[in-house]
């Protein structure tokens, strides 16, 4: 466990079980979900299964009457009862929670080297992230294309070639914005440079590079788009004419999740009398000046790529922070609220620059903004690259846990692990 962890809670601290059926967003959501997929099925979109199951399994996440374990200390003998939990990954705050700070753990104590890293973060036009919801095979081809950019830009800043030089990432790819839409955009927790080796080495070396610069990153973001499109328009799912690019909408396939998914993206009501309308929000601040925006984002036909956040070797405690808003749950419970009239309310993490706050949900509206969030199954949402994947020759040597292709660690044997090592071995598996 990270010095950082150890200082964040007090020895001994008491558990306190969970009561997820006290919550507003519990309440919200066992009131007017039913009355939400009834009216899908009316209106002859029923929500695919998948989405049922997501909110079916949260309304019993954390009640004792759906199953529980009784957990006993060994030196006092008192016990408590612990509730089984959704295990979801759409919108549990509680799942989630537990999910980013497992995640966070693992990245710095197993994976990611003592090293300089840096955070980049790749936000994609609404016509793509409605497209990359809809299909996440094309986001899988499309984030490599982004790795690949990147990663051969700091392989020849360093002065190298990809035969002597790797460098890797570790990718969150988030679903949801500040304002509960549907946002895909990747996170990606990159080293700061690359490993060197060569036939007299038998260790890697690091080379560390500077940052981006403006120039940099612009070119970087524009060399994004292109080749982006260059693929979308290759596998037919991109149409362009001399002044246009638009999504070949008619190879689409009619999903009811499209209707839910193209609302989020927009800011737009997907249910109700006002469908169509833009969110209702809330403008308490002034309005901020759009030129003093921050140096180090690229903007490229509606690709933004920002690079400011850099991480030292030695600021552990940096990175496990980082890693745990890069991993963080999309629904925080705190910043949830009703107005008087009974519409929900929700506070945004950071104000835009037109002074917007709040924004304002009628119930049922709610509950598709929280539908639209739900990840399909079997879609991984942590990816790792370059030195950092599973058949990586350099993983063994480069990560804390000296895991990987080629590891001759005595403690393989699951029979000579404990409980604990043989979780820990496959617990980055299942951070999807």
């Amino acid at each position: 466990m990270s010095p950082a962890r150890k200082a964040q809670g007090p020895i001994g601290a008491i558990y306190e079980r969970h009561r997820p059926e006290q919550t507003l967003l519990y309440q919200l959501i066992h009131r007017y979900y039913p009355e939400f997929e009834a009216l899908m099925a009316a209106q002859d979109r029923p929500l695919p299964a998948y989405v049922c199951q997501e909110f079916e399994d949260y309304l019993r996440c954390g009640r004792l009457e759906h199953g529980f374990l009784r957990v006993r200390c060994e030196a006092c003998k008192h016990e408590k009862l612990v509730a089984f939990s959704c295990k979801r990954r759409g919108f549990c705050p509680s799942c989630g929670a537990r999910r980013m700070v497992e995640s966070a753990a693992l990245l710095v104590d197993d994976v990611l080297p003592k090293e300089a890293l840096r955070q980049w973060i790749l936000s994609v036009p609404f016509p793509l992230r409605f497209l990359f919801a809809s299909y996440p095979h094309v986001m899988g081809k499309a984030l490599g294309i982004v790795y690949r950019t990147l990663a051969t830009h700091l392989v020849h800043k360093a002065g190298f070639t990809h035969p002597t030089a790797r460098t890797g990432a570790v990718t969150f790819i988030q679903r949801f914005g500040s304002a509960l839409n549907l946002n895909v955009h990747f996170h990606m927790v990159f080293l700061d440079g690359v490993y060197v080796t060569d036939q007299e080495q038998s260790t890697p070396v690091f080379r560390r590079v500077k940052g981006p610069s403006p120039a940099e990153l612009q070119a970087l973001v524009q060399k994004i788009s292109v080749r982006l499109c260059r693929y979308l328009v290759r596998e037919g799912l991109l149409t362009q004419d001399m002044e246009n690019s638009y999504l070949s909408l008619e190879q689409l396939e009619d999903r009811p999740m499209q209707h839910v998914h193209g609302h989020s993206i927009t800011y737009r009501v997907a249910v109700g009398a006002r469908q169509g309308s833009k969110v209702f929000t809330l403008q308490t601040l002034p309005a901020k000046d759009p030129d003093g925006c921050d140096a180090k984002v690229g903007k490229a036909g509606g690709f933004s790529l920002h690079a400011g956040v850099a991480i030292r070797s030695h600021q552990r405690g940096k990175l496990e922070r980082l890693c745990r808003y890069v991993a963080r749950p999309a629904v925080a419970e705190q910043r949830l609220g009703l107005t008087r009239d009974g519409r929900v309310r929700y506070q945004l993490k950071t104000p835009y620059r037109d002074g917007t706050t709040h924004v304002i949900f009628e119930p049922l509206d709610f509950i598709a903004r929280l539908a639209a969030l739900v990840p399909k199954p079997r879609v991984n949402l942590v990816r790792y690259h370059g030195v950092f994947a599973p058949n990586s020759q350099y993983r063994v040597t480069i990560t804390p846990a000296g895991r990987g292709k080629g590891s001759k660690r005595p403690d393989t044997d699951n029979q000579e692990r404990t409980p604990m090592e043989r979780r820990a071995a496959i617990t980055c598996t299942q951070r999807a």
